[in-house]
């Protein structure tokens, strides 16, 4: 189901979400350090120019003027108060922008368009969202509970964490789905080879005995023989030899699609862009003949419709607007969080922690690895483990080595000394590294204890 109706807000109750489990919605926003939080799931993540122009409009005249693209490509808007946030439900409904409702089923970004991809997962995923929203009575399932549909492609979806996922392999039969549970394509553990015919009541066999298990229960708490117990008889084991992820390609950058298409890709600086910056560059390329915005993963957007002349020229205007715009800009690699201002949780600035890794320490910053800046121990815009994660801390920054934010960190250091520290790190890399070795393989042959004294000396 997908709904532009305006909601009934309950953001006046004292009591708003705010724990990590919570799903923000125009419902139910949660409380954080700048006010309310809403986050938006388009029906599809397809937006024409003027729509999400509309919502930046929206963000401006009754929140704080920031819109955020998250990590899964959702859409986020801050700083509303209890009065306003009705006000924000019914200018999304003017705009027309369809929210969703329901298990979040998400797809690759140029789903359907992407000419590398092994077949278009948009169908399957309509199918199956359909079938759960029939269900009577509706399974009460984890409120944060996701399911990938992937078709494969150059932009596809193996690095986001996901409850279940089907994706796309090529057989001797034709096309078949693998199912598999929890964590990324990487860490996910393979479950069965459903074929088109059977994918949907598949899944929904593996949705019913989670929902048995309770509704806080995610796919990384099902037990994978159980799993397979329920597909007996409609899917058959997958060989070890198609088990395997590999990355995607950044979101941005000007790309060319097999059948010649231009495609422009360009990243929110840290998750965020300003309404009056958005808005304005949403004007231009409409102008220029933009007919579509995709929502993407890794904060960012992709723009349809241009050809390569009009796509060169928005990419520039992005790019004097603060918007990322190339593959090898190092703010791509940086992941964090609101930070302090925005989050109650937090003891970071991450934004501004963020631009000091740029600038003290870019040899981290090859694109071979991921440096997580969180608040706090919560983890929230990585849950999965980095090579590199800096933690907000009573007494200062906390440095994790190969892990997650919530995990006992290697070394600590002061405010004073994280600029130093962080150059440190830079050096350490710089000083060491092979001809022709990454950042991540050259830490990975160093060790976390060298890393560890490396930040320490800061």
């Amino acid at each position: 189901m997908t709904s532009c109706a305006t909601p009934r807000p309950d953001a006046a109750a004292p009591d708003a979400p705010m724990r990590r489990g919570a799903c923000p919605s125009l419902a139910k926003p949660m409380q954080t350090g700048d006010g309310l939080l809403v986050r938006l799931r388009p029906a599809t993540r397809s937006l024409a120019p003027a729509e999400l122009g509309a919502l930046a409009v929206a963000a401006e005249r009754f929140g704080n003027g920031i819109l955020e693209v998250t990590a899964r490509g959702n859409l986020q808007v801050r700083g509303l108060t209890p009065a306003n946030v009705s006000g924000l439900a019914s200018a999304i409904g003017e705009a027309g922008i369809a929210v969703a409702e329901g298990v979040a089923i998400e797809t690759p970004p140029l789903a359907g368009i992407d000419t590398d991809e092994i077949i278009d997962p948009r169908p399957l995923a309509f199918a199956l969202h359909e079938a759960i929203a029939a269900l009577d009575p509706p399974l009460k399932l984890a409120p944060k509970l996701s399911i990938i549909i992937d078709g494969g492609g150059r932009f596809h979806l193996d690095d986001i964490i996901a409850d279940l996922r089907l994706k796309a392999l090529k057989t001797e039969d034709g096309v078949a789905w693998l199912l598999s549970l929890g964590g990324t394509a990487h860490a996910a553990r393979p479950v069965a080879l459903l074929d088109q015919r059977e994918a949907v009541s598949g899944l929904l066999a593996v949705l019913r005995r989670l929902a048995a298990m309770g509704d806080a229960a995610r796919g990384r708490d099902l037990d994978l023989e159980v799993a397979k117990s329920e597909l007996v008889g409609r899917a058959r084991p997958p060989a070890a030899s198609i088990l395997s992820a590999e990355s995607a390609v950044p979101v941005a950058g000007l790309h060319t699609l097999a059948d010649g298409a231009a495609v422009l890709g360009v990243g929110l600086a840290f998750a965020q862009a300003d309404a009056a910056s958005l808005t304005a560059f949403l004007r231009k390329v409409e102008e220029l003949g933009a007919t579509e915005i995709r929502l993407a993963p890794g904060h960012g957007l992709f723009l349809l419709g241009l050809d390569r002349e009009a796509a060169a020229i928005a990419q520039r205007l992005a790019f004097s607007l603060g918007f990322r715009i190339a593959p090898d800009d190092p703010r791509n690699h940086i992941a964090t969080c609101a930070g302090t201002g925005a989050c109650a949780s937090a003891m970071m600035e991450t934004k501004a922690v963020a631009r000091l890794m740029v600038e003290a320490a870019p040899e981290l910053l090859d694109g071979s690895l991921t440096a997580h800046l969180s608040g706090c121990p919560k983890g929230c815009a990585r849950p999965s483990s980095a090579e590199l994660t800096l933690v907000g801390a009573p007494s200062g920054y906390a440095l994790v080595v190969n892990g997650t934010a919530s995990v006992a960190p290697s070394v600590y250091t002061d405010a004073n000394g994280l600029k130093t520290a962080l150059a440190h790190l830079g050096a350490l890399v710089r000083k060491n590294k092979d001809a022709g070795e990454s950042a991540r393989s050259c830490l990975t042959r160093l060790g976390a204890a060298r890393i560890a004294v490396a930040f320490e000396q800061g």
